[in-house]
Parts: structure tokens; sequence; C-alpha cells
């Protein structure tokens, strides 16, 4: 492979990032003449490319994996070499967010449309025809005929960028989906039997956020079936149900407004400046023996 990355090179690279590719850093280094040498550095460590002076090489190695750790904005640093300035210029590039909501009914919609606002890769994923259908939704949403009662998930990867909001048409296909997803085992009706599915939903990785429609009477009943299936409490303690902002939301629209609000509040690190419902659950109506 050739140490030279060329321009064409870096852009191919990050196009490959906003088609669902592994996350890369660029870095460049500029010397006083204006010459640019990069190096392309990927999630799973391996460099591309090589800056000739070895001591720049790893300075930019290593502000590449610190971007890609830290998802922080391009920055430019003077670096000296001897009695040479250089300028070393790092962006890191990572795969969109992805939105992943299961169930295409009402709150589906309105929700998918916000999400592509959003900036979210969207998919909407049912197992009913008339509701599966593509020109329903935004045309950026990609819509999926799903197998809810073998593996809602086939065929879908879900990473930790991955947020999944699951408003389906009854409490049996939501419990099941979200004990896919908690426990990477068999899915099982809320009563504890196996539907015949098996695998995680995931492949090990865990979502970024996993958001459950219904009441706190719902809620409760797949807590308490899950934590009896061994599912850890702070695990629960994770999921966002009921789903959705307090903002005493009725209609559908409004509804995906109050999801939108949580699912933003979640990218911005701010979900956990509130006393959350699902913790309400947990500590009033399921209690740790003592």
């Amino acid at each position: 492979m050739s140490d030279v990355v060329t321009p064409a090179d870096a852009a191919h690279a990050v196009l490959a990032v906003a088609a669902g590719g592994p996350a890369i850093a660029v870095a460049a280094a500029v010397d006083p003449a204006g010459t640019v040498e990069r190096i392309i550095v990927g999630a799973d460590g391996i460099v591309r490319g090589r800056i000739r002076n070895a001591s720049l090489h790893e300075a930019a190695v290593r502000r590449a994996r610190q971007a890609l750790a830290s998802g922080d904005d391009p920055g430019v640093e003077t670096i000296h070499v001897g009695d040479t300035a250089w300028l070393l210029y790092v962006e890191s590039h990572h795969p969109p967010e992805q939105l992943i909501i299961v169930g295409a009914g009402h709150i589906a919609v309105p929700l998918a449309h916000l999400g592509v606002l959003l900036d979210f890769q969207v998919t909407v994923l049912d197992d009913r025809e008339e509701f599966a259908t593509a020109d329903r939704f935004d045309a950026a949403v990609t819509v999926r005929r799903a197998d809810f009662a073998a593996d809602p998930f086939a065929g879908v990867e879900i990473t930790d960028r991955s947020y999944i909001a699951l408003v389906t048409r009854g409490h049996r296909w939501d419990f099941d989906c979200l004990r896919r997803l908690v426990s990477g085992g068999p899915a099982s009706g809320a009563d504890g039997s196996a539907t015949g599915a098996s695998g995680p939903a995931s492949g090990g990785a865990q979502p970024r956020y996993i958001g459950m429609v219904g009441s706190r009477r719902r809620v409760r009943a797949a807590f308490h079936a899950l934590l009896e299936a061994g599912v850890p409490r702070s695990v629960l303690a994770g999921i966002h149900a009921p789903i959705g902002v307090e903002i005493g939301a009725e209609t559908p629209a409004e509804i995906a407004v109050s999801i939108s609000a949580e699912l933003v509040a979640v990218r911005r690190g701010r979900d956990s400046d509130s006393i959350s419902v699902r913790e309400q659950v947990l500590d009033r109506f399921l209690k740790e023996p003592t």
C-alpha cells in the first residue's frame, strides 16, 4: 500500500463513513511551504499513509486516535519539529446515528419525519404489509417488512450509535423486541413462553438508546417479566419507558415530538438532568429485595 494519501483517497474514505462504514480520522500535516502529507486512522487502529518525519507521524496518529475516541470538532495546532513549524489538522468522521422505529403505525410516521430532520438515518420496521410501505414515509426513510414473531431485527445492524424506539401495536411485540435487545437471548412473551427466536439482535453491541411506548402499568409488567428472566436492574434503568419527555402529549404528532426531544437529550448528554419515569417505576413498584 502506498504511503501517500491523496485528497481523493481522503474524500473516498469520508464518503464510505457517510454511507455507514466504520469511523475514521484524517490528519493532515502542512509544512511552511504548503506541502501537505496525510494519514487516515481507522476505528480498528489501522493507519493508512505515512508522514515522512517520524515524530510528526507519531503525533498525528496520536491526535487522530484521540479525535476518534472523543468525537471532538476538527482542530488545528502547531507542532515544532526542530526549527520547522508544522500545522496539524485533524478531523474525525463517524457513521450517521441510526433511528430504528419498530412499528409503522400512527406515531411512526411523524417520528420518522422528525428523525430525518434531526439527521438520523431512519429505518422503520413492521410486520404488516399495509403499514410497511415506503409511500407512507419520507423518501429518506428506509421501510422494511419484519417478522416480529421470529427476529424483528433480522438484517438490521445495531451499533452503539443506534437509537431504538419501540412503538408497535401491542404489548407482546414491544416486550419481545425489548427482551431481545437487553438480554441478547431468545425472545419470549410476557408470560415467559419462548417465541422461537434466538440469538442477539445486535451481535453484542449496545444501542445508545432504547425507548418503549406504554403506560406505567404496561412498563411495570414488562420490567417485572424481564427481572424474572434475569435481566439486571441496571440494564432496565437505562430503558426509556414510558418513552418520551413528559409534555402532556396526546396526538401522534405530539408524542413524536416528545420522543424526539428525548432523543436529542440523550444525544447531547442531558438525559441525566432530570429524574426519569423509568427510575420511578423501578423504585416504586419493583423494589430490590432487602
